[in-house]
């Protein structure tokens, strides 16, 4: 009687979904769905190299993956997809009316509002990224996710995560010269400049992030396909590797350093050189002002990168923290700036404000 295989992700391979994976360090594979041990060079004629069998498509990855959802909430996931469907409606409708308003109004077409509506249409691709296929796996039980499908949803929601962080910046670097250059705000940062700096927010997370795709496309998987997340995340995803994912996790760092790195390092003076101007200003009326302008952007500012660096820290150094708790703070990440910027904007910005309110009047609401 055979003996059946050990398991092990380093020194066997396992068969699921009609997936081969390498047994290293040897040349030989293991065929789960056999009663033995198959020598697959022995079958060839002659023995094969590793590398070269890896190279099919049809052997290095699986056909689907299997979302878990939120890990260890799994009896109580189908009512906490409630708040999110919530929070995701007010995002999609919140942002598109914010969008509308600027669009459609002469007066608003000025810088800081032309980010605003980049930042709304960037918060409703973000959140429609993920949204509707968590909702159906904490709702229906529809958990598959195809392999180029996962990918596809790992770039929308790291692409357009930097694209985010870029326009914050942006925006960061708006109120600098608003208030540090009045008299030249409208020269500095002209609508040309203003679509130029949009242009190359959104070609940076493009470029940066599609590495991310082709790389996780090359590696080869281990048996199993269970993503323990509610989304394709680039970590959750690679931890199923079996091979060496050095160079992900370097240019993991490198992006991160890339982008968020660069982003808070250029809000950070931005804000550093407001308040100096701020605190040399004469009047307090004068200086409340100006800080009353900072205001809802910081609060933004906030609400993104908090649990962005949660997120980050807890893949590397939070081995202890639950893992349900890192589950839902990469949820919120991703639904509570597009739900809250608009409705913050919509609060602080009178011109805003005004226009829901014309529009409401005008429908007798």
């Amino acid at each position: 009687m055979q003996s059946s295989p050990r398991r092990s992700s380093a020194n066997v391979a396992w068969q699921g979904q009609g997936v081969l994976t390498p047994a290293a360090p040897g040349h030989r594979f293991w065929d789960a769905s056999s009663h033995g041990k198959k020598d697959l060079s022995a079958q060839a004629g002659d023995e094969q190299p590793v590398m070269s069998i890896l190279n099919a498509s049809t052997l290095s990855h699986p056909a689907a993956f299997l979302l878990v959802g939120i890990p260890g909430l799994e009896a109580t996931q189908f009512w906490i997809a409630f708040p999110f469907c919530i929070m995701y409606a007010i995002a999609v409708v919140g942002n598109i009316i914010v969008f509308f308003i600027i669009k459609t109004e002469p007066c608003l077409h000025e810088p800081m509002y032309l980010f605003l509506a980049m930042l709304a249409i960037n918060d409703v691709v973000l959140s429609t990224s993920t949204l509707p296929k968590m909702l159906g796996v904490l709702w229906l039980d529809s958990r598959e996710i195809g392999f180029h499908a996962c990918l596809t949803q790992m770039f929308f929601v790291h692409a357009f995560s930097s694209v985010e962080s870029g326009i914050l910046m942006a925006m960061a670097l708006d109120r600098y010269i608003a208030i540090c250059y009045p008299l030249r705000h409208s020269s500095i940062l002209s609508i040309p400049m203003t679509k130029t700096i949009g242009s190359l927010v959104l070609t940076r997370g493009i470029l940066l992030i599609s590495p991310f795709c082709i790389l996780a496309s090359r590696l080869p998987f281990c048996g199993h396909r269970l993503i323990s997340h509610s989304y394709c995340e680039h970590m959750a995803v690679v931890k199923l590797v079996c091979g060496n994912v050095r160079a992900n996790i370097i240019y993991g760092l490198f992006v991160a350093f890339m982008v968020v790195g660069f982003d808070v390092l250029v809000i950070s003076v931005s804000y550093a050189m407001i308040l100096r101007t701020v605190m040399r200003l004469p009047s307090t009326e004068a200086r409340l002002k100006a800080v009353s302008t900072c205001a809802s952007h910081t609060c933004v500012i906030l609400a993104f990168y908090v649990p962005a660096l949660f997120t980050f820290l807890t893949h590397r150094f939070g081995h202890h923290i639950p893992h349900h708790l890192h589950i839902m703070v990469a949820n919120l990440y991703l639904l509570v700036p597009p739900m809250l910027n608009p409705i913050v904007y919509g609060i602080r910005t009178r011109q805003i404000q005004g226009r829901v309110i014309r529009l409401l009047h005008l429908r007798g609401i």
